[in-house]
């Protein structure tokens, strides 16, 4: 008998990941969107409550998380490719309300899925630029300490 895969964080941002651009885009409720991923078993291999709370998070805090990524963006949140700000809106969420998931790691995951989805073969410069920007700001005593983490809501 196959042993079956532990579900993990990676695949949990990836489904939200494709969650997100499908809320973007389409214009349902979040509530919606994530009731279907749920139902039509999109998030297989995934720790289903984590999807569920990045979906939720990025919801709940939009403005604050656009607002921090506005000051490091090159245009207006809205004008960024879909897929990158979806992308961008889930590491920023990690970024300034999950802290006790290491800076590197958030960046390190938001790089891969826009190597992996990223409209343009270079999307992954544009992410990692935004964020890297974002990170000094909002952990910049993570950074200072070598990427020690830190307790959670301190700078």
């Amino acid at each position: 008998m196959k042993e079956q895969a532990k579900p993990t964080r990676t695949a949990a941002r990836r489904c939200a990941l494709q969650a997100l651009y499908q809320w973007q885009v389409g214009g349902h409720a979040m509530s919606e969107v994530e009731r279907q991923f749920l139902a039509d078993d999109h998030t297989q291999g995934a720790q289903r409550d984590y999807f569920s709370e990045l979906l939720n998070g990025v919801a709940e805090h939009l403005d604050a998380i656009d607002e921090a990524l506005a000051r490091y963006a090159d245009r207006p949140v809205e004008e960024i490719d879909p897929i990158e700000r979806a992308i961008l809106r889930l590491a920023a969420f990690e970024l300034l309300y999950r802290w006790e998931i290491p800076y590197r790691a958030v960046l390190n995951e938001a790089i891969n899925l826009a190597k992996t989805f990223g409209a343009t073969h270079k999307s992954y410069k544009y992410v990692n630029g935004v964020l890297d920007k974002l990170a000094h700001q909002a952990r910049a005593r993570e950074i200072r300490s070598g990427g020690t983490r830190v307790q959670a809501g301190r700078k």
